[in-house]
């Protein structure tokens, strides 16, 4: 006989049934800056997720590569795909630990939001340029784009984030504005953990398609040695892009069975008992002090043989030099940036407000006002 069914199931009685005693429920929010009436049958992390899907800023994430440029093809990964796999891991983390997977998420596709083009040569360009009025941070700029940037509402500016989405993401970037004696949330750590392995193991497979290094090379790292190691031993045949898909997948499975053991070793005696005591603990969700040694030599290979590669050099310089040229000549001449752009320079100056332009510019368009305001080179 079929279940009898009871209605709509509220936000708040699914958390009751599933959630562990120190995540962090929704009916728990500190809410939002501009208040809004409860949605029906969605919870506010669930809306905030949404509200972070459906923005601008959002969707000009895949005209933004992770670490490569255009100029070597479309495989490899941008700042969209890169966010939908952090959130990917980290939603399985979260459930697997009884967390508030709404929250994962909303802070998983927003932790990145704030890249400028060029990825993390142009934010370094954007920072020099910025130097005089702060600098630029990426995890800060997200912050104005939630706040004040993106405007899809007619009451108040920015996304109105709840609170712990905002206060995630102002950890990330130093600007912590809740106490001072309380560490990120669980849902938080478990994000900045999932981030961590997946740009470990999609770099090493985007660097080996693109041909920047061969995985004989990369075997000589411990943790890929390894895991080659134990490939062979169930598919002892196996090469080439099977091999490298094999790989990416076995680092990533290792990383999150290896999370999950660390915490539940940590709390095998005595768990958390509340979402404040989890927050002011010294443990942190994460690896494992062995597996974070070799993350550590996997990451300065990759930052010798790979980040600093030559021909990738040459084109981080390039696009570091336009930005820069594209910086000034808008700062010259501030009649061409758009109109509200021209009215943010009495709020946060001429400096600022160009700057705000060009961080949210993909890479391409970016390309495309620098031909148009410079020059082509």
């Amino acid at each position: 006989m079929p279940e009898r069914f009871d209605g709509i199931q509220s936000t708040a009685r699914r958390e009751q049934l599933l959630l562990a005693p120190f995540a962090m429920r929704s009916d728990e929010s500190r809410g939002r800056r501009y208040p809004e009436p409860e949605h029906p049958y969605r919870g506010p992390f669930q809306r905030d997720r949404d509200r972070i899907v459906h923005s601008a800023a959002f969707r000009r994430l895949s005209g933004k590569m992770q670490v490569f440029t255009g100029e070597r093809g479309d495989y490899h990964r941008t700042r969209l795909t890169h966010s939908f796999e952090v959130a990917s891991i980290a939603r399985t983390i979260g459930r697997s630990l009884r967390l508030n997977e709404d929250l994962i998420e909303a802070l998983a596709l927003f932790h990145d939001i704030g890249h400028p083009p060029f990825g993390h040569a142009g934010e370094d360009a954007l920072h020099e340029c910025l130097a005089d009025t702060g600098g630029f941070s990426h995890n800060r700029y997200a912050l104005t784009i939630a706040e004040e940037l993106e405007r899809p509402y007619p009451d108040f500016p920015g996304l109105n984030l709840t609170w712990e989405v905002l206060e995630g993401q102002a950890a990330r970037a130093g600007l912590s504005r809740g106490p001072t004696d309380a560490g990120p949330l669980l849902e938080a750590q478990v994000v900045e953990a999932a981030d961590s392995m997946t740009y470990d193991a999609h770099d090493v497979d985007d660097a080996v398609k693109l041909g920047l290094v061969t995985i004989d090379a990369l075997g000589t790292v411990p943790l890929v040695r390894e895991t080659i190691d134990r490939i062979r031993r169930h598919s002892p045949r196996l090469d080439g892009t099977l091999l490298r898909r094999a790989i990416v997948h076995d680092l990533i499975d290792l990383q999150v069975g290896d999370v999950l053991d660390h915490v539940a070793r940590a709390w095998a005696i005595r768990p958390p008992a509340g979402r404040a005591e989890a927050q002011r603990a010294a443990f942190r969700v994460g690896p494992s002090a062995d597996l974070a040694e070799r993350k550590s030599e996997l990451e300065r290979f990759l930052y010798e043989r790979v980040y600093r590669h030559t021909e990738l050099a040459r084109m981080r310089s390039s696009a570091q030099a336009r930005l820069a040229r594209l910086f000034a000549a808008l700062v010259r001449e501030p009649h061409h940036l758009p109109p509200r752009f021209q009215k943010r320079i009495d709020q946060v100056g001429l400096p600022r407000s160009v700057g705000d332009y060009l961080a949210g510019m993909t890479d391409r368009y970016c390309d495309q006002q620098y031909e148009r305001f410079v020059g082509s080179d």
